[in-house]
């Protein structure tokens, strides 16, 4: 088993400052020649990207991404595109490098016209380099106006460093956002790119580094780290002519309370195809024939009472506990005897919410809560989880202990120690009933061939998140969980 990755550096908005300020006090590159830099970057973009009118709007703030908005107009108007400029902001409070970008752009005879609410927008294409990723505070008074007015011209967009009103670090959308076809980010990563709402306001992100040498980028720490991988398979080594089924772990997975057979069938038959040389099931007495009859290559056990359950507890490399789990005194009772165990566990679903407010802190664990759940874990809204799902990860793992992935768009990994980690694929058609199941039984089954917690959690969510991508090429629309687990393999 490998747990190999390709990853990338995340950074919050407070380490993109610094990166930019160590590039200009200490690798000597002036500001406006990285503004300049930059603005060079989009207008590579719209040139690759768009084709038409030749025609465009740009949105200007008053600080350094407005700067980068008029770079892009004064090489637009200077390639006899036309070019209509709205700034918004104190032009007094502009920087000195901002300022230059401005004094160019109308030197090269643009006009920057004050934005008013409701002024027309034409053109092809809109620039947004209105705010930058310093936001920190919900969008208000005409910067709201604006972004709602480029959002309503149903134009095709390129954000500047990040959609305005997008939060740099979170991916949470400060109340409204720019919606863009297009994204491009400059000199480091902003984490809000790859989680939270980002999916639905980024478009395609390109990233451009703007010459900053690596000298530069070694002094800053990543927040976080962009796992990218390119198929399933590729995260799994060949395996040893000889080998046989004892080699590759036993799963044990429990849950199936009454009228919820499907999610350990489901959490089951993903182990064994991501590979558990075993798995058995231990469900409600009612089910196991029924599942069996299934999916015969699962062991399934009728269990009405804890003491049932010891045996296979003893037997298995890891534990899955809580797909169709629910609620039930047969379900406190069964988890009872999980907690009792020292063996390597994957909670999911109403084990989590059994566990909820009772931490028993334990290393070898993984913890897979959507934001519902993470809400019930940390005894708060949704809403809040939301807000700051980065957060959320690193303090479930402090309370409850072991590995957290909060699962959504932009899946969060939180290893017990050390760096997040992100996952940008998947899709919207994996918002379906049990692709939860898949993920806990993906991870379950990566534990058993020999992955620990951390590296089962990173390339378990990422095999989860590229079989429902190869799923979904027959269309995202009426994706279904058994659908992952065909793409596994």
């Amino acid at each position: 088993m490998s747990a190999h990755n390709t990853s990338l550096p995340l950074y919050s908005a407070a380490q993109v400052r610094e990166l930019d300020r160590l590039a200009i006090e200490e690798a000597g590159i002036p500001g406006y020649t990285l503004m300049t830099r930059a603005g060079e970057a989009c207008w590579a973009v719209i040139n690759l990207c768009w084709s038409g009118d030749n025609a465009l709007s740009v949105f200007c703030g008053a600080g350094n991404n407005g700067g980068d908005g008029f770079v892009i107009a004064r090489l637009a108007l200077q390639a006899n595109w036309r070019v209509q400029v709205y700034q918004l902001g104190d032009v007094a409070r502009m920087s000195a490098d901002a300022r230059q970008a401005r004094d160019a752009l109308t030197d090269a005879g643009g006009v920057v016209t004050d934005y008013s609410e409701g002024a027309a927008i034409e053109g092809e294409l809109v620039v947004d380099a209105l705010l930058g990723s310093g936001v920190d505070r919900p969008v208000e008074g005409l910067w709201c106006s604006a972004i709602e007015a480029i959002n309503a011209s149903a134009l095709p967009v390129l954000a500047v460093d990040i959609p305005s009103g997008l939060h740099s670090n979170t991916g949470a959308r400060m109340g409204v956002a720019t919606v863009a076809a297009h994204t491009v980010t400059f000199i480091g990563r902003k984490v809000g790119l790859y989680t939270g709402v980002a999916a639905d306001h980024c478009g395609e992100i390109h990233f451009a580094d703007l010459a900053v040498p690596d000298s530069v980028m070694a002094r800053v720490e990543a927040a976080a780290r962009l796992r990218v991988t390119a198929q399933p398979g590729s995260l799994f080594a060949s395996r040893k002519r000889v080998a046989h089924k004892g080699d590759f772990g036993h799963v044990l997975v429990i849950g199936g309370d009454h009228g919820m057979s499907g999610a350990v069938r489901l959490a089951g038959e993903a182990a064994l195809r991501t590979g558990a040389g075993l798995v058995s099931v231990a469900t409600r007495p009612e089910h196991a024939a029924v599942i069996a009859a299934a999916c015969p290559e699962l062991m399934c056990h009728g269990v009405s009472q804890p003491r049932q359950l010891r045996p296979l507890l003893e037997k298995a490399s890891v534990i899955l506990v809580g797909p169709g789990l629910g609620r039930s005194g047969w379900a406190r009772a069964l988890l009872a005897a999980v907690l009792q165990t020292r063996q390597p566990r994957v909670m999911d679903a109403d084990a989590l919410n059994g566990l909820a407010g009772q931490p028993q802190p334990f290393r070898q664990q993984v913890l897979t809560p959507h934001p519902g759940e993470a809400a019930h874990l940390l005894n708060q809204t949704t809403a809040a989880i939301q807000a700051d799902r980065l957060q959320a990860a690193r303090d479930i793992s402090q309370q409850y202990g072991g590995t957290t992935v909060v699962k959504g768009a932009g899946s969060i990994i939180q290893p017990s120690e050390g760096t997040p980690v992100v996952c940008a694929a998947g899709n919207p058609g994996m918002a379906t009933a049990g692709s939860g199941d898949v993920l806990s039984g993906i991870i379950a089954a990566l534990i058993a061939q020999g992955l620990d917690v951390d590296a089962a959690a990173v390339s378990g969510v990422c095999i989860h998140a590229l079989a429902g991508d190869m799923a979904a090429r027959a269309g995202e629309r009426g994706l279904i969980a058994r659908d992952i687990i065909a793409s596994l393999r």
